[in-house]
């Protein structure tokens, strides 16, 4: 079965994928603990982002990896809300040219990580 950015039932999933399964994951997928460390950076993350997996695995995704997430859309959430299924349009601006992206925050009290899903969008669409 594949797994697609918008499937309804993606966090139990997730949770059930190794980190090689999830390179192979048409969009970005960061896992993060509870406290914000990056645990795992697939493959199109890192094509997106042109950071590889080596060099963000264990630092602060917000202030560290990606300080232009360190704000109330998105840092926000994951650190107030104790469960999350939010799905934003935003701008992606650090270290490269401004890359309009989907992002799909999940967090779950149950589950032992958390997710930022990351989507490329065109950027002719509406």
């Amino acid at each position: 079965m594949e797994l697609n950015f918008s499937d309804f039932d993606i966090l139990p999933q997730l949770e059930s994928m190794t980190y090689s399964e999830m390179d192979l994951l048409p969009f970005g997928v960061v896992v993060m603990d509870s406290g914000g460390h990056v645990l795992a950076y697939n493959q199109a993350e890192a094509a997106l982002s042109g950071l590889t997996a080596a060099r963000v695995i264990g630092r602060h995704f917000f202030t560290s990896v990606a300080p232009c997430t360190n704000n109330y859309l998105v840092a926000h959430p994951f650190e107030a809300e104790a469960e999350l299924d939010r799905t934003i349009d935003y701008v992606f601006t650090l270290r490269m040219a401004p890359a309009q992206v989907q992002l799909r925050m999940l967090k779950h009290p149950d589950a032992s990580r958390m997710y930022l899903l990351v989507q490329r969008r065109n950027a002719h669409a509406a």
